[in-house]
């Protein structure tokens, strides 16, 4: 792998951090470590740490961080407003050539930046990281392969089997990701950029701290903004389902015409009627929520509310000092 460089380089790492005061000066050492091994490929590293509104003594943490190592950029929200906002919110602040946003519960080693980096080194815009394995629960397990599959075969069809959120990009895309929409699913909209990635499998760790704030509502709500935000497939299957009503619907109707004038007419017919009207209304209800749904997310597109409120910023001075 050839190497060239013609300046000293900036990679910007932004941490989401929500409830992982456990894992944080783990963390940092091995990000200090890493950034002793970039230094030899002559590249800086800029760390942006986010408190996503914890409250286990994650922002203590951070700070204690910021003192071991005054240029790092630390920022803390005023309440949660999940990872996807919060790291859009770290990456309005960097400074960097290029950016990774890393996990802050270890499972995604950060060693693999210093592969990630090399690549970029090389001319490579866009390098991930896809999971080949992963060492989580079985539910967690079941989840992601159905999550991925769904994914696959809805809204981006050659997305990575075992999906990435480990990531690096070059700065020069920067823009695209923090102007895109309020409920975009950062990983997805990478790939959806077009730009050819270069791949690196690993094997996701298990979780050695702590619960994941990961819950199915969570992954759910992403599953949602995923499939309604990359895909028109959702919109167009209520049309098919109103199409495919309408035709067994005149079918029956036409069942009947035809026994009423053959005299044949049941009067009771309670129970296929009952049944019909049962159907039809659960097929509106659905179809109503799915509109429902697409307009929930215009709505928050267009309300001007903020992504995050930030209540603390701290970052190094020209002088020395931290504001």
């Amino acid at each position: 792998m050839k190497i060239s460089s013609t300046k000293k380089k900036t990679i910007s790492v932004v941490i989401p951090v929500f409830e992982n005061a456990e894992t944080i000066p783990e963390l940092f050492m091995r990000l200090t470590s890493l950034e002793r091994k970039l230094e030899i490929l002559d590249i800086n590293l800029e760390l942006v740490f986010v408190d996503d509104g914890s409250s286990d003594g994650s922002w203590d943490a951070i700070l204690k961080v910021q003192e071991a190592r005054n240029q790092t950029i630390v920022i803390k929200l005023s309440r949660n407003f999940g990872s996807i906002k919060c790291s859009r919110t770290g990456l309005r602040h960097i400074t960097g050539d290029a950016f990774v946003i890393l996990a802050a519960d270890l499972q995604d080693p950060p060693e693999l930046i210093e592969a990630m980096a090399m690549y970029w080194l090389t001319g490579n815009k866009f390098v991930i990281c896809e999971r080949d394995s992963r060492k989580d629960p079985f539910l967690s397990k079941l989840y992601s392969r159905v999550f991925y599959k769904l994914l696959r075969y809805i809204a981006v069809p050659n997305y990575p089997k075992g999906g990435f959120d480990l990531f690096l990009l070059d700065s020069s895309a920067l823009q695209y990701v923090v102007e895109s929409s309020k409920s975009a699913y950062t990983p997805v909209l990478m790939w959806w950029l077009g730009l050819t990635p270069t791949v690196i499998k690993y094997e996701r760790q298990e979780r050695a701290h702590g619960k994941s704030k990961w819950t199915f509502v969570k992954k759910f709500n992403a599953f949602m903004d995923i499939m309604l935000g990359f895909s028109v497939r959702p919109i167009r299957s209520i049309t098919l389902m109103g199409l495919i009503s309408a035709t067994f619907t005149s079918a029956f109707g036409f069942l009947i015409l035809v026994n009423s004038l053959l005299g044949n007419v049941l009067v009771p017919g309670y129970a296929s009627i009952a049944t019909l009207m049962s159907f039809l209304l659960s097929v509106i209800i659905i179809m109503l929520g799915v509109i429902g749904e697409y307009l929930w997310r215009i709505f928050e597109e267009t309300n001007r509310r903020p992504d995050t409120v930030i209540d603390i910023l701290i970052r190094e001075s020209p002088k020395g000092g931290v504001v």
